[in-house]
């Protein structure tokens, strides 16, 4: 296996033709520079932090396995490992067990007609406040909750300035908790 430095300004795809002829160097140049955002991916997925730990060594060990994995010109290899990690944390979170056993479950089969109903008025309330916003506004929010998008995101996709997103959201929110706040 070669171990010749890789230089430091070779883009990813030279340094995955490099790791792809054993260059243990540019794999620990790709480790330098993407670990942070593999770690950061599998602790948002998982929320513990060794396992993020075993997710961010099984992804570069993936890599470095079968570099030939990774095309280039599909894409970048910052989203692509992105991606792979998340696979990787899903995959992580599904085979773990239940944290408490079927028998220590409490399960209440009495229906809670009040807790229904309340909530049924907090819908409609919502419903309201929505159907009566501005709809710049009320896409904003639901670009924003039920669409999955940042703020950034809904700025580059409407044209409007990031602060103006930003706001429609916090006051159309606080609209909303004055609708479904209880009455003092």
């Amino acid at each position: 296996m070669s171990t010749a430095a890789p230089n430091p300004n070779l883009n990813d795809g030279a340094l995955i033709l490099a790791i792809r002829s054993g260059n243990q160097d540019a794999m620990a140049e790709l480790y330098d520079r993407y670990s942070s955002v593999v770690y950061a991916v599998a602790m948002r997925v998982l929320g513990d932090t060794g396992a993020a730990e075993d997710v961010l060594q099984e992804v570069f060990m993936q890599l470095w396995r079968n570099p030939r994995a990774f095309d280039a010109g599909r894409g970048s290899l910052a989203p692509w490992l992105a991606v792979i990690t998340r696979n990787r944390a899903v995959d992580v979170l599904r085979k773990r067990r239940p944290q408490t056993e079927i028998n220590d479950t409490l399960i209440s089969i009495e229906p809670d007609l009040a807790a229904d109903a309340d909530r049924g008025k907090a819908v409609d309330k919502v419903r309201g406040v929505l159907k009566d916003m501005p709809a710049a506004q009320r896409n904003a929010i639901e670009m924003a909750y039920f669409e999955g998008y940042s703020h950034t995101e809904i700025s580059e996709k409407t044209g409007e300035p990031l602060g103006t997103i930003k706001t429609r959201i916090r006051s159309g929110l606080m609209l909303l908790r004055k609708a479904v706040e209880p009455k003092p």
